[in-house]
């Protein structure tokens, strides 16, 4: 299986570059894998396809405005960090640019009191950082720290908050986990009183959605570990909603990856936390992820891959065909899909 087996033709104006407002309003895009049948509708009538009994799980990680701008102590040069992971302590992983000139050793300032030192650097411009900082760390993310879009949205003063679930609450992800962008707290609510549970997991998204796949051998790329948790509860509701017969869908790949990795065999959710490098492509068998709400994601990406191990390669482009020539919006601040 070929990387260039999962690229398709994105016209640059397709790519969003601005949410919907409100974010319900987004388009919709239903895929029923029993009968074949596609329908274009808008987001909240996703509760039309929801049933009592169901189980919707949600990655509840919250971005941090990790992505510094900085200068190189003693020079001019700006240098931007894009902080992807904290190891321990004041170390962290991150992206750094521009990483040829940069040398093991240097200081960045990024403020008189935020900077950090260049401890060791790594291939494709990662290096770990040693921060140095008087006050709260987190607080001066806030001051000083950008959202961490991605280099295909051109804003220039991009509102955080919007960059954001609506239901995001523990504080440790380099991205968002894109496809809970289009749920407002009044859809959440309703689709509780529908008899639909909202379950919570947690995965830090980090390079694994950064890295781009370079091999041309799908099976030769190998994913970036990150954090993931599943607490008791959520997996003893997991359970038991499967146990009863409900679907278990997952609200974005990370959602996914998050139950896979906890899945044994049988497809029982064990809680417990640790380190994911789980790579989801076809051919793979789902152990306990019935339905998928998602966005459209990058051409030869491990998150089209992760799509098409639910419905097929060559379904996944001719869906993904079809939201282009009827103008849907791609990436972060997209459209959605539902494959049921």
């Amino acid at each position: 299986m070929k990387t260039s087996d999962f690229f398709y033709e994105l016209p640059e104006e397709l790519i969003a570059q601005i949410p919907a407002e409100p974010r319900d309003s987004s388009r919709l895009m239903v895929y029923h894998r029993k009968d074949g049948r596609v329908e274009d509708r808008i987001f909240r009538d996703i509760i039309e396809y929801l049933r009592p009994g169901d189980a919707l799980v949600i990655n509840e990680t919250r971005v941090l405005p990790v992505r510094l701008i900085g200068r190189k102590r003693g020079g001019s040069a700006e240098v931007e960090c894009l902080l992807l992971k904290r190891l321990d302590g004041n170390r962290w992983e991150a992206l750094i640019r521009p990483a040829k000139r940069l040398r093991e050793g240097m200081y960045v300032d990024f403020s008189e009191d935020l900077c950090c030192s260049i401890e060791e650097k790594r291939d494709e411009g990662i290096a770990i950082l040693n921060f140095e900082y008087e006050g709260v760390f987190e607080n001066l993310l806030e001051e000083y720290g950008a959202a961490p879009l991605p280099p295909y949205i051109h804003q220039e003063n991009p509102d955080k908050k919007r960059y954001q679930t609506v239901y995001a609450r523990i504080n440790g992800s380099a991205a968002a986990p894109t496809a809970g962008f289009h749920f407002t707290k009044e859809l959440m609510d309703r689709i509780r009183e529908k008899g639909v549970e909202i379950i919570p997991v947690l995965l830090h998204v980090g390079l694994g959605t950064f890295r781009p796949v370079k091999v041309e051998d799908v099976t030769k790329h190998k994913m970036h570990s990150e954090y993931y948790e599943v607490s008791e509860e959520s997996a003893g509701r997991i359970n038991r909603i499967r146990e009863n017969g409900g679907r278990i869908i997952a609200v974005g790949t990370t959602s996914v990856r998050t139950l896979e990795s906890a899945a044994d065999d049988k497809g029982k959710i064990h809680s417990g936390s640790g380190e994911t490098e789980i790579f989801i492509y076809p051919g793979y068998t789902f152990k306990c992820v019935d339905a998928l709400i998602t966005n459209f994601h990058l051409p030869e990406s491990t998150l089209i891959m992760l799509v098409a191990a639910m419905v097929g390669r060559e379904k996944i482009l001719e869906l993904y065909n079809r939201a282009v020539s009827e103008k849907y919006r791609f990436f972060s601040f997209g459209d959605a899909m539902f494959i049921e």
